[in-house]
């Protein structure tokens, strides 16, 4: 006995069945997609003429510094600057009370003029004895008795001549001068308060132009300075801290006698002339020490160099747009710019960004660099487009 399976049920199946072949063999008709060329961005290698330089971090120091202390205990009665302000040599800048220095050389003075006139007065009773020795009326023991008491009195109106000399040099101190030209720091001690000689600081003085860069390099650098401080003057460049790519140029001046032999570095010192006063003592700057002129060399964008397990390598485009892996000897960098000793030639495009999506072989696709994006002034509404004939807007 036969199964009869109703009509409805053989049409429901039928519509279910036919979606599922027509999906079965539109799966088997595609062909798998292959890999997207990589978005990479490229630099041209070329060819200028870069600078061989050695790197280092400096401190910044004064030329020339001075504290300022006194030399006499007394009351701090005038300050004549302000903290901070420009100063030239020999300007006032403090007073003591010179009251009882003044006193002082007075009595000096004083007893100068009385031993003075001690010392006339024995010089005229010596000569007179000396004469009346010659006649034979005194003995030639009381000549030499007036002759000593002239010659102490000499002694004690040299003694006196010294004491005024220092009594005026003791007043001289209550004046304090600036010793150097420079820039005037924190005043300590304000003005009425008692300072002790040699202790109590009062400011301090830096000389800022031109302005001294300590720093150190390793030992195995120092023949290649040596060399070039015998054959002339060796330029030092130092960026302003701050202001990145502002820079100003010096000469290395001193070289220390000797390496330190816990760190295997030397000292050295540039000058700067610091006119603009970019550079301030205490301050940390990047140097870098010109050691000569590269000519002709090979550079590419420093973004361009990789490093994986063999060592460094770039991303070459080829003329088919596809990227081939070239191992590189890089050289000296200066300005963002990396000299390649061996591997690259002028004229080939090398990929600086997207390096991460590029595969050895694989297709690239070379986009711009990415722009800034710049503000637009807002643009007026623009008029309603027409619309088609026979079309109703909603």
């Amino acid at each position: 006995m036969g199964i009869c399976m109703p009509f409805r049920t053989i049409v429901v199946l039928a519509l279910f069945t036919v979606p599922l072949l027509l999906s079965a063999c539109s799966r088997k008709a595609e062909k798998p997609k292959g890999r997207p060329p990589a978005l990479v961005v490229t630099a041209t290698v070329s060819q200028q003429d870069v600078p061989i330089q050695l790197k280092a971090i400096g401190t910044m120091e004064a030329s020339e510094s001075v504290t300022i202390k006194t030399q006499l205990s007394g009351e701090l009665t005038r300050v004549a600057f302000k903290e901070g302000q420009d100063v030239e040599k020999g300007a006032l800048l403090c007073h003591l009370d010179p009251r009882s220095y003044q006193a002082a050389l007075k009595k000096a003075e004083a007893a100068l003029a009385r031993d003075r006139v001690i010392m006339e007065n024995a010089k005229s009773n010596y000569e007179r004895y000396r004469q009346l020795v010659k006649e034979g009326i005194v003995t030639q023991e009381q000549s030499e008795g007036y002759r000593t008491t002239a010659d102490s009195a000499v002694a004690s109106v040299a003694a006196d001549q010294a004491e005024v000399e220092n009594a005026r040099a003791q007043l001289s101190y209550c004046t304090i001068k600036a010793p150097i030209s420079g820039r005037l720091g924190v005043l300590a001690i304000n003005q009425g308060n008692v300072v002790k000689a040699n202790e109590s600081v009062l400011v301090t003085i830096n000389k800022l132009t031109p302005i001294f860069a300590t720093f150190t390099i390793p030992e195995k650098e120092l023949p290649a300075i040596k060399r070039q401080m015998a054959e002339g003057r060796v330029g030092l460049v130092a960026e302003v801290p701050g202001q990145p790519g502002v820079t100003e140029k010096g000469v290395i001046t001193f070289l220390d006698n000797s390496v330190d032999v816990a760190t295997g570095m030397i000292k050295l010192k540039g000058t700067f002339e610091n006119s603009l006063k970019r550079f301030w003592p205490g301050q940390f700057v990047n140097l870098a020490i010109i050691l000569g002129m590269k000519n002709n060399a090979v550079v590419v964008p420093s973004q361009a160099i990789q490093t994986g397990q063999n060592g460094q390598f770039v991303f070459v485009v080829k003329p088919d747009a596809t990227a081939d892996i070239r191992p590189v000897v890089s050289g000296p960098v200066s300005q963002g710019m990396t000299v390649v000793e061996k591997g690259l030639h002028p004229g080939e495009q090398v990929v600086i960004d997207g390096q991460m999506r590029v595969i050895p072989g694989g297709k690239v696709e070379i986009k711009q660099p990415d722009k800034p994006v710049t503000a637009k002034p807002a643009a007026s509404a623009a008029p309603a487009k027409p619309e088609p004939p026979g079309t109703t807007g909603k």
